[in-house]
């Protein structure tokens, strides 16, 4: 799928849902990592992350689109367009959008560190750096230490 294909992808699935046309620009951004897709404010444009695709095929990405224009025709309507708003949240129940897409890796895949209690032996994993002198042991309050560095 190309950027041509989504914007018309977008355009139909905005007509079909929500009865109201889309008027702005829909492509794929390479560099999304954490995230499905994303509303933004300013231009009104929708960003999806390819890899959902790649990942998951088009099914994924027709409910990333759904969710994104629930954004997209609040904010353009002047209603709570934001997850915690009320008006977001029926208007994604009543078109079907997912709250949440499907993460593209795992936490296990993702993990850079891996950390020890140095009394009960428990492993935890972690993506950013955890600072030893001050985290503990989730379990039983020991000491953490550094087991493993995942070398990318």
């Amino acid at each position: 799928m190309n950027n041509q294909e989504l914007q018309s992808l977008v355009c139909d699935l905005s007509l079909k849902y929500f009865k109201i046309p889309f008027k702005h620009n829909a492509y794929f951004n390479r560099r999304l990592r954490t995230t499905g897709g994303r509303y933004l404010l300013k231009s009104h444009d929708i960003e999806i992350n390819p890899k959902q695709y790649e990942h998951y095929g088009k099914k994924a990405i027709i409910d990333i689109v759904k969710h994104e224009l629930c954004h997209y025709h609040l904010h353009i309507l002047g209603k709570g367009y934001k997850h915690k708003d009320r008006d977001f949240k029926s208007l994604s129940t009543k078109v079907g959008a997912p709250r949440f897409c499907t993460p593209t890796h795992s936490y296990e895949e993702r993990a850079n560190y891996e950390y020890i209690c140095t009394e009960c032996k428990t492993k935890y994993l972690r993506i950013k750096r955890v600072n030893v002198s001050i985290m503990r042991c989730g379990k039983c309050g020991g000491k953490l230490k550094l087991d493993r560095k995942k070398i990318k």
